[in-house]
């Protein structure tokens, strides 16, 4: 039987360019294989077989832009092996990072980057974008993926590479007045073992970088008692334990500070690129930091400031169980405007969570701990929340963080103005 293999739905993306084919006429797949990859800015994605069998006829090259429905190759399928059409079918997505990254140590001198080079590169969109942010020249990056393709990895492997044989500056300091860190040889000392980073971390620790040495970090801490709040949530995470899902005080912060935001727009916007201006955003996209096995992932609840506790708290159980299994797509990590990380459940007071470029503010959560508070008359147990608001001294002064901080605290610690 002989069946036209389609493009499934990837969600809201069109045109999406085809980057490689990975089978020819003739070629015999299993279930499942992988027959092409797409690539959007936000996420690439394999479209699978939907049946065993033998290509007949491939319809689509390298470059050419397919969308939902479109028919990339025909398939003569083994016998009873075929199935409905590849449209029902779901691609697998590799979660790719929210924003190209620089370098951990840039090189002395930039590299020339030629149109000749990116012309000839076997390289996605997104890749040639990250490539011509670092200055990188495709033309002299070897590409590790399928068929010789350029990955992402591949530009920052190269970037690390040109950076380490870099002459070192005059004054003895590196590209940017940043002084190298010397390599050691450590097993000299010991036994050692070379293990190689999650993917995860290869993506983001770049990109934490580049906020980090951009942005001109403050961070201010507060504390706000939750002593009732805490209650309340737990009568909700009673009743939420019996429909399959979690009410946790991050939900009460979510909703609590998209409140804040709404008072305080310059914490909610970026900065213009033009860096005389400050983007104002009149919605609300909250990112949570995810602990998985492979690393953090920000997943981002979409329009929080129209959801209820309920709702965010079932927008977190399902965004953290995508993240665990690997299943978060391009879409779900992409939009936010304000970032929350929760330490919550390991420990600590406080800490400096690193602002997540283009937003200009993150906040920080360590675990809430019982604490004797002075009411007028007595020392009083109350618990406490400690809060880690960093921001980019750019675009938020001291006084607006404090007072944005104080909103903050007012709200957690009154349910009748959260609620409100």
């Amino acid at each position: 039987m002989t069946i036209d293999v389609k493009v499934p739905d990837i969600g809201d993306f069109s045109d999406v360019p085809v980057v490689t084919v990975l089978v020819s006429v003739g070629d015999v797949v299993a279930e499942e294989d992988p027959l092409i990859e797409v690539e959007s800015d936000k996420a690439t994605m394999e479209v699978p077989s939907p049946a065993a069998g033998k290509v007949v006829e491939i319809k689509v090259a390298e470059g050419d832009a397919v969308s939902e429905g479109s028919v990339i190759l025909t398939l003569e399928a083994d016998g009873g092996a075929a199935k409905e059409a590849i449209e029902t079918s779901s691609p697998a997505a590799a979660p790719e990072a929210p924003a190209p990254a620089a370098p951990s140590a840039p090189a002395a001198t930039p590299v020339a980057v030629t149109d000749a080079g990116f012309g000839k590169a076997h390289a996605s969109p997104s890749v040639r974008a990250f490539a011509r942010q670092l200055d990188v020249d495709l033309a002299k990056v070897n590409g590790s993926g399928r068929k010789g393709r350029i990955l992402r990895d591949d530009v920052t492997a190269f970037l690390k590479s040109s950076a380490v044989a870099a002459p070192v500056a005059a004054g003895g300091q590196a590209g940017m007045g940043i002084p190298p860190i010397p390599a050691v040889e450590f097993s000299k000392f010991g036994k050692v073992e070379n293990v190689d980073m999650p993917r995860i971390k290869k993506i983001s620790g770049p990109a934490l970088h580049r906020s980090w040495l951009n942005i001109p970090h403050v961070t201010h801490n507060e504390e706000a008692d939750i002593t009732e709040l805490d209650g309340y949530r737990r009568e909700l995470d009673a009743q939420a334990k019996q429909d399959g899902y979690r009410v946790t005080l991050l939900s009460f912060v979510i909703k609590a500070s998209v409140s804040a935001l709404k008072q305080h727009w310059e914490v909610n916007s970026s900065l213009h690129s033009d860096g005389d201006k400050l983007i104002k955003k009149d919605f609300f996209n909250i990112g949570f930091a995810a602990d998985t096995p492979g690393g953090l992932m920000v997943p981002v609840i979409k329009d929080a400031d129209r959801k209820g506790i309920i709702e965010i708290s079932k927008d977190l159980v399902e965004l953290s169980g995508k993240a665990r299994d690997g299943k978060l797509k391009g879409d779900d990590m992409s939009g936010a405007t304000f970032t929350i990380s929760s330490l919550g459940g390991i420990g600590g007071t406080s800490f400096t969570p690193i602002v997540n470029a283009p937003e200009v503010a993150i906040l920080g959560l360590t675990r809430s701990k019982m604490a004797p508070v002075w009411d007028g008359e007595a020392f009083v147990p109350r618990l406490m929340q400690p809060m880690s608001l960093s921001y980019d001294h750019r675009a938020i002064d001291g006084a607006l963080a404090a007072r944005f901080s104080a909103t903050l605290k007012h709200l957690l610690s009154d349910l009748r103005r959260l609620m409100l």
